[in-house]
């Protein structure tokens, strides 16, 4: 085979390809800047989306949250309103009931006081001598050595004899007082003996048999029916229960005529009670109350022949 040796110029081909070489080294560098600027940029895109997710869930949970704040604080708002309402109302309420027990508590204690006064007088007037001797004078004397402690006399001589005349005035005075309710007590004896002597009988009953006179009383009233009612009243001192149902028994039987008092007696018994009335140590109230329905009030007695 035929062998030709000829020369190549190659050049112009080295030429271009070192051309492409810079432009694919110019290229890859190109990529790479491009391909780190992608990079940056998803990242900056990531970071911002991510921000944006974080603040938009932020702003929800707090508008959320804002909300709830809202309608509890507005509840809450309206309980504590209520309970300012209700606590007024509880404080109007006990400032009320404390006005009322006030004037419900002076009231009764003013008419119970007034009770227990009158009450007290009536308890006293039942024996009014005994009642004295008891509290005043009894009093008196235990505390006598009290009442009747020496004085010193330091002074000159016209005073001494001005305070020992004083002291004896006094003891005079004092020794009047005793006298005088030595006195009453022997003549309140005396009379409470005198009356005793006209209830007793005279002389002491054997085991015979001899009448005696009881006392009793018989009350005829009607109530509000017009319903007449029959009381007999016996003395229960030294009689036994069937001498008292006998004695009632045989008052019952008779039939009674009632007719108005004679004005002498009835004039008599007014003056009696207006007596009772005035020594009574009652009010004046009480008093006028007490005159008034003794003159309103009608009463009869029975007739005797």
């Amino acid at each position: 085979m035929a062998s030709i040796d000829c020369v190549v110029n190659t050049q112009p081909m080295a030429q271009e390809i070192d051309s492409v070489s810079r432009h694919i080294t110019t290229t890859t560098t190109a990529v790479v800047g491009m391909k780190a600027a992608v990079i940056k940029a998803e990242e900056e895109a990531a970071t911002k989306v991510c921000n944006n997710v974080n603040r938009g869930f932020y702003a929800l949970i707090h508008s959320q949250i804002s909300q709830k704040i809202a309608k509890l604080q507005s509840d809450v708002d309206s309980h504590l309103m209520k309970l300012n309402q209700l606590s007024k109302q509880l404080h109007g309420i006990q400032s009320r009931m404390q006005r009322d027990y006030g004037m419900l508590s002076s009231r009764y204690t003013k008419l119970f006081n007034g009770l227990n006064k009158n009450l007290e007088n009536r308890v006293f007037a039942l024996d009014k001598p005994t009642v004295d001797f008891a509290v005043k004078e009894i009093s008196a004397v235990s505390n006598r050595t009290k009442q009747l402690s020496a004085i010193v006399p330091v002074g000159q001589l016209e005073s001494l004899t001005a305070s020992q005349k004083m002291l004896a005035s006094s003891l005079k005075h004092r020794g009047m007082r005793v006298l005088t309710s030595m006195n009453n007590f022997l003549g309140n004896m005396k009379a409470q003996e005198i009356i005793t002597q006209r209830i007793l009988l005279p002389e002491r009953c054997n085991n015979e048999m001899q009448p005696i006179m009881v006392p009793v009383i018989v009350r005829e009233s009607n109530n509000s029916r017009n319903d007449k009612h029959t009381d007999i009243y016996v003395n229960t001192t030294n009689l036994t229960q069937r001498a008292q149902d006998s004695i009632k028994n045989s008052v019952n039987e008779h039939k009674f005529e009632w007719t108005s008092p004679k004005s002498g007696s009835q004039n008599e018994l007014r003056s009696e009670f207006s007596k009772c009335i005035s020594k009574s140590n009652s009010s004046q109230r009480v008093k006028d109350m007490i005159e008034k329905l003794f003159s309103e009030n009608s009463f009869q007695t029975i007739k005797t022949e």
